[in-house]
């Protein structure tokens, strides 16, 4: 059965949005997050919002009690079979870390999609180093099943992942 997957996909008022809307357009974000979910997943409803530094600042301080811009925030609402979700990703945040880590923006964005649909399903890096390696070699895949090359190549690419 076809997974069933209902997107939102909303663009804060930001100054070079249609930079943003190049990189994201629906098609592949759809692509991406399809890709992400597992095969325990049979329908999901996921909104994805990029924002301005200040909203991405705003959100972290709220809801993880850390006072800058991350690259991408899950809010995970159900998991499977039926998975909702918020994911929340800073375009700034994603431009710099690009740029450092010589990724094209479009790759970048991926990999923070996969991300976030991942933690939308369970997986959480931050409970152990277990868990970060099985994380990160489950993004590496997925990502590698869509032609995007492993985000993890280099130490510096992963420790700028400030999920």
């Amino acid at each position: 059965m076809p997974l069933n997957l209902t997107l939102t996909l909303q663009f804060a008022k930001l100054a070079d949005v249609a930079r943003h809307r190049a990189a994201l357009p629906r098609h592949a974000v759809t692509k991406y997050l399809k890709h992400a979910l597992l095969a325990d997943v049979e329908s999901a409803e996921i909104t994805v919002r990029i924002v301005d530094a200040e909203e991405g600042q705003a959100l972290n301080v709220s809801y993880r009690k850390k006072d800058y811009a991350t690259n991408v925030l899950t809010f995970d609402y159900t998991q499977a079979p039926h998975v909702a979700a918020d994911l929340v990703l800073c375009a700034p945040v994603i431009v710099k870390e690009a740029k450092e880590n010589k990724k094209t923006l479009a790759a970048h964005y991926a990999h923070l999609l996969v991300h976030g649909a991942l933690h939308a399903q369970g997986f959480d890096h931050e409970t152990s180093d277990a868990d970060a390696d099985a994380m990160e070699a489950l993004e590496i895949q997925i990502l590698a099943d869509m032609g995007v090359a492993n985000p993890y190549k280099s130490k510096a690419s992963k420790a700028k992942l400030k999920v």
